[in-house]
């Protein structure tokens, strides 16, 4: 099946339902409207067996459970109280999560934040970087740690989301309040390479321009402008082809869908990749910045040194 920028996650939930059916999924950043909850809402006719909603304001979480349960009543869902800019709560999350006494096939770390005025994480950290990505990383590498000692034979996927930002920065290893779309890349990276011998498949991915979330709210039209200044002073194919295709949320949830569960990302050439448009990108699209093995392996040294953890993958 070939799919393009106009397909809906519907469409590749329908084409993946049959590894979609008795999976148990944890989603993060769910509030109604948001790309989180629509990938929940779509995949939830698809019988999952549970979806566990993860989430820092715990009534938005409900919220989407009801839509969940509006669509498909029979799917059992949990909420789960996460602040990915707080390392301690991540930690009770996590302890939270355990105590479900599940395996988790999926995770989708679909949370995050973008253009919002400086700030920092409970713990100091840049808040966009903290949040997009040291939150997410402690949580899956707490997950996943607990998890590969239950049943270390369990296959698991690991979706990151990051966008095609990336291009416009990398991972300023001395000024770590850059770059956390690289960030979401790397890690990606870093999982496959780690653990991909052990079950675990991890892929970062580009959702699309879409308006209709929260995500934006921080940009307007003049940031747009001049993100399109940088674009034509790097040189970036996005600017030079005037490639600028908005889509809806349902187009946009395609490639989390696609991450989330398709077979083909079980292939080991993909594992790592960085999809667009539910296809896996060709790695000569993406910036060395993004993909390369050393600066994976400098940004997991980072994010270890960052949540005071060493994890032994």
């Amino acid at each position: 099946m070939t799919y393009t920028n106009k397909t809906t996650g519907e469409e590749v939930a329908r084409d993946c339902k049959e590894h979609i059916v008795n999976k148990t999924v944890l989603v993060t950043g769910i509030s109604p409207g948001g790309l989180g909850a629509t990938f929940a809402t779509t995949i939830a006719p698809f019988s999952p067996a549970l979806i566990i909603l993860a989430s820092h304001n715990v009534d938005k979480a409900e919220q989407t459970a009801k839509d969940i349960a509006a669509v498909a009543p029979t799917v059992k869902t949990r909420v789960i109280k996460l602040d990915l800019a707080s390392i301690s709560q991540v930690r009770q999350a996590v302890e939270a999560i355990l105590a479900l006494d599940t395996v988790i096939d999926v995770i989708v770390n679909n949370a995050g934040i973008m253009a919002t005025p400086y700030g920092t994480t409970k713990d100091g950290i840049e808040l966009q970087f903290g949040t997009n990505h040291v939150g997410h990383f402690l949580m899956t590498n707490l997950l996943l740690e607990a998890q590969l000692a239950r049943a270390p034979s369990h296959a698991v996927r690991v979706v990151n989301v990051s966008s095609d930002g990336f291009r416009l920065g990398w991972v300023r290893f001395k000024d770590i309040n850059f770059g956390s779309k690289s960030a979401n890349m790397l890690y990606s990276r870093s999982l496959a390479q780690k653990l991909g011998s052990r079950g675990v498949v991890s892929v970062s991915l580009h959702p699309g321009v879409i308006f209709t979330t929260n995500l934006s709210t921080h940009l307007a039209q003049k940031d747009f402008e001049e993100l399109g200044v940088i674009d034509r002073k790097m040189g970036n194919k996005t600017a030079l082809d005037h490639q600028f295709v908005v889509k809806s949320s349902a187009e946009g949830v395609a490639t989390h869908v696609f991450g989330a569960f398709h077979p083909d990302l079980t292939k080991s050439e993909n594992n790592g990749a960085f999809l667009s448009d539910s296809a896996v990108l060709d790695d000569k699209l993406i910036y060395s910045w993004a993909r390369d093995a050393i600066e994976a392996e400098k940004l997991w040294t980072l994010s270890e040194e960052l949540v005071s953890q060493k994890f032994n993958f």
